[in-house]
């Protein structure tokens, strides 16, 4: 179980950042040395310690020890795919208005990011069924989730396998209150996305070229099955405040991807038809084709960088679950002896 404040405890992830403002992600374990190119840092002299901490290294450099935030966890996790950055995951939970108990379905599940997202905002009562095509990218997302809440959550499921098929077997129809896709081509699970979804319910697509932005949109129209799809792009840009010297950091968070909302009309509704200005929106099948996933590309690491990857974020997963038996162990020493969990476990 995550623990959000307090002493530091082993197996307990904490962010140092150092004097020039480089962050370091640790897992702490008793006997363990945390080494940079200028002195080092034991893990015991941070374990007990309070959040928000500073500590010297053996040659002087002062250290901010601070647990990290979601957000932090997020940007610093192994990776088997491009993780949803935390901007985007922010308005993904606010435009699908996730809410505690809620049904909720995603697709792919890719590094999870955006899972850990959910899995906050359902909460407990909730339930999120995640689904992905490969089988090394449900394995680094389950050891990354593991690894952050220091178990498995029992309201999660991952489903590997292609969602048109996967998803009729895991939701009746009607019984999904948010659906959101990120994968290359979503328009091709329009149709099982509708009758999942309840009468009201957000379905959000997550794409990352205008291309299948345009895509996506027809097909969410051609279904006739939603409101009028809404598109958007969210930016950030941080600042530099230093008494007078007030201006806009060099560096921003520009694109990272398109959001695409629409709601679950009632079986059988039709939706009034809107006035447009007229407008070039006839396309052929040529440009359709352009439109495809082959067409589009679709950028993946290796299999050695995945193979390495998942290694990582199952050693993580791993101290966290270690962690957790430790504590169990000190409650009840005699329940460790009955019933040892294995060492390798569902994460080897």
């Amino acid at each position: 179980m995550t623990v959000y404040s307090g002493p530091f405890r082993e197996g307990d992830r904490v962010q140092l950042t150092g004097p020039k403002g480089k962050l370091n992600s640790i897992t702490l374990s008793a006997g363990k040395v945390f080494h940079t190119h200028r002195g080092a840092i034991e893990h015991d002299s941070l374990i007990g310690l309070p959040d928000g901490s500073v500590v010297t290294n053996t040659v002087g450099v002062e250290y901010l020890a601070l647990r990290p935030l979601l957000n932090d966890f997020v940007m610093s996790m192994p990776r088997g795919a491009a993780i949803v950055y935390p901007k985007d995951a922010a308005q993904i939970l606010q435009l699908t208005d996730v809410f505690p108990g809620a049904t909720v379905v995603e697709a792919g599940v890719g590094s999870g990011a955006l899972s850990l997202w959910l899995l906050r905002a359902i909460g407990p009562t909730g339930r999120l069924s995640s689904f992905e095509r490969r089988d090394e990218f449900a394995d680094v997302a389950t050891a990354n989730v593991t690894s952050y809440f220091g178990e498995t959550p029992e309201n999660w499921t991952v489903t590997v396998g292609d969602l048109v098929e996967a998803l009729p077997e895991v939701h009746g129809e009607a019984s999904v209150d948010r659906v959101v896709l990120d994968m290359l081509a979503p328009w091709e699970c329009i149709d099982a996305v509708s009758a999942a979804l309840k009468p009201g319910g957000v379905l959000l697509c997550y794409v990352a070229t205008v291309t299948q932005l345009s895509r996506v949109v027809e097909a969410m129209r051609d279904s006739g099955n939603f409101t009028t799809p809404q598109p958007s792009e969210t930016m950030v840009r941080t600042w530099h405040v230093e008494g007078l010297a007030v201006r806009p950091d060099h560096r921003m968070i520009g694109h990272t991807g398109f959001l695409v909302t629409a709601r679950r009309l009632a079986r059988g509704a039709v939706l009034p038809e809107l006035k447009r200005r007229a407008s070039k929106s006839e396309y052929t099948d040529e440009d359709v084709e352009a439109w495809t996933p082959g067409a589009l590309g679709e950028r993946s690491a290796s299999p050695k960088a995945l193979r390495k990857r998942v290694r990582e974020a199952n050693a993580t997963a791993q101290a966290a679950l270690d962690r957790e038996a430790r504590e169990a162990d000190a409650v009840d020493p005699a329940a460790s002896d009955a019933d040892e969990a294995p060492s390798g476990g569902a994460l080897g």
